[in-house]
């Protein structure tokens, strides 16, 4: 994919979104551990007004990083990298400045070359992207802490990712809309979350999330099953064996086939408790179709009814874990 890509979604405002200090802090204070001692690589921002810039420079010391690199893409505007290594944590605007060849896309190769010498990749990458963006963490195998769409589960590049516990969501997964910063020509009109403050506009996007490969806490906490399976509660769908569950709190305790439970689920998931077998169809264009475990991907029916997206899951045994 060429550079225009980056530009057309710069020109339709579909990505140029600017993260909040404070959504930042409420995430990035659950990884202090993995911030020690690590060179950390903000590769779409731009240390003027980037809140992860700003977050991990005001943090330097207290995260005990070893340096900081900030890159960003512009298409007709001279780029630069920015890198900070200590000294004045709250003066944002101190670090080495020195320009970049190319106009800061994360697929150049001297952007490349940044993220093999980083340790872990924050940031807000911009969502059309997102495929290629994971590909390029995955295939240079780093650290990441990033935001994206909650949809993204279902690509057919990214969900393999969830289901082999290479990749997880983080601790915003509330479904609750992230507000953003846009441009001042950002368009409001016909937003359903627009709105201007104090001379700045914002929009609410909804379904956003964070995703990592960071080994958190909450990934580990074991989910207290409640409920008891009944046949005629949990109705089994006419073209998978496996039954229904409408609310991640109603997942049976003494049930051990398979299960489909709404994407809602992942904020709960843990590996040690349950295994993920696949994935269900809900008109996503972006899945090849058929049911993931065989390759493939279909709607989940019940009564010749379309169930929307479910997780197909499984308890693992006691004497597996």
């Amino acid at each position: 994919m060429s550079n225009k890509s980056l530009t057309n979604a710069k020109k339709t405002k579909n990505d140029e979104f600017y993260t909040q200090l404070s959504d930042v802090s409420k995430e990035l204070m659950y990884y202090r551990e993995h911030f020690n001692r690590k060179v950390v690589y903000c590769n779409c921002d731009n240390p003027v007004w980037s809140s992860f810039w700003i977050y991990f420079h005001k943090n330097f010391s207290n995260l005990g990083l070893k340096r900081l690199i900030s890159t960003y893409y512009e298409e007709n505007l001279p780029t630069y990298k920015m890198v900070y290594e200590g000294g004045d944590d709250n003066n944002i605007d101190v670090g080495e400045k020195s320009p970049l060849q190319g106009n800061g896309d994360f697929r150049n190769k001297e952007c490349v070359s940044i993220l093999k010498e980083s340790d872990i990749v924050v940031t807000n990458p911009p969502f059309s992207l997102f495929r290629e963006y994971v590909t390029q963490l995955m295939k240079y195998e780093k650290k990441f802490l990033i935001i994206g769409n909650i949809n993204a589960i279902k690509y057919k590049e990214f969900f393999p990712l969830i289901m082999n516990n290479k990749v997880w969501v983080g601790y915003k997964f509330n479904g609750k809309p992230m507000e953003f910063i846009v441009p001042d020509d950002y368009p409001l009109k016909g937003s359903v979350c627009g709105y201007t403050s104090e001379g700045k506009k914002y929009i609410g996007v909804g379904g956003t999330c964070w995703f990592t490969n960071c080994n958190i806490t909450k990934r580990h906490e074991k989910l207290v099953l409640r409920k008891v399976y009944t046949p005629e509660e949990y109705p089994t769908y006419d073209n998978f064996n496996a039954i229904n569950v409408n609310k991640t709190a109603e997942i049976p305790s003494n049930y051990d086939g398979v299960m489909g439970v709404p994407i809602s689920f992942l904020g709960k998931y843990n590996p040690n408790q349950f295994e993920i077998v696949g994935l269900s169809r809900h008109n996503d264009l972006n899945m090849d179709g058929g049911y993931w475990k065989k390759g493939t991907c279909k709607d989940a029916l019940i009564n010749g009814k379309i169930i929307y997206t479910r997780i197909l899951i499984k308890k693992i045994p006691i004497n597996k874990k």
